[in-house]
């Protein structure tokens, strides 16, 4: 949701920002460096059970991942290549801060519980993939009740309230699923738009027999030019 409706406008508002940090001759990619910095630096206390300490890093993780496109269109330097970088480094870092919640629920609560970030961070790379596959298709598959902005935010909020870790990363995963379903719902359909009709027998057999007469109309067309043209004898 956060794409569809605040993404562009953020970008706005910070563009006077991005400018102010070109001037300071940060460029993009040291912004996602250290986003990816800040990650690794959550995860690790996160795993160590310094939740609050996690929720300062993953803010700070954010913060760079905002800023980021600010810089590189303020600096003129937004390019395929940079917008690749900061995908990849987008799965990575959310890599990082499940594997580190991981950890922490590996230690402290029983069974087989760890597994539930994983489950969510295999959720969200789903809809990752989904939206790479869909416009490299020429499709549109942005938008969902759960993208990285709202699942980041819901980390923020287990974090914060570590009693609620655990049910909220239940909803994070059902919502991301929710959100899974709904991209493949309007990819599918804007592809089935695309999708040619088979003609039936009946049209295909009229098709053939006006091709048949075009022919045999084109043939007697060239026995009378040719007759016409040929000398007596």
């Amino acid at each position: 949701m956060f794409d569809g409706r605040f993404r562009a406008e953020a970008e706005r508002t910070l563009k006077p920002v991005g400018a102010q940090i070109k001037r300071t001759g940060i460029t993009a990619d040291h912004l996602t460096l250290t986003g990816i910095a800040m990650a690794a630096a959550a995860a690790i206390a996160i795993g160590n059970g310094a939740l609050r300490l996690g929720l300062v890093l993953l803010i700070l993780t954010a913060l760079p991942d905002v800023l980021d496109g600010a810089v590189a269109k303020a600096s003129g330097t937004a390019s395929p290549r940079g917008a690749f970088f900061d995908s990849v480094a987008d799965r990575f870092t959310d890599a990082l801060l499940l594997l580190g919640v991981a950890w922490y629920l590996s230690t402290t609560q029983p069974g087989r519980l760890a597994l539930l970030p994983m489950a969510v961070l295999g959720a969200s790379m789903l809809i990752s993939y989904e939206r790479a596959k869909a416009e490299a298709l020429g499709y549109n598959a942005k938008g969902g009740i759960m993208e990285r902005a709202e699942r980041l935010i819901a980390l923020g909020f287990g974090l914060l309230f570590n009693q609620l870790l655990v049910p909220i990363l239940w909803v994070m995963l059902a919502l991301t699923l929710v959100t899974a379903g709904q991209r493949f719902v309007k990819v599918w359909k804007q592809a089935s738009n695309d999708v040619p009709t088979r003609p039936t027998i009946r049209e295909r057999t009229r098709t053939r027999r006006q091709t048949d007469r075009r022919v045999a109309r084109s043939t007697e067309r060239q026995v009378r030019r040719r007759s016409q043209l040929r000398p007596p004898r």
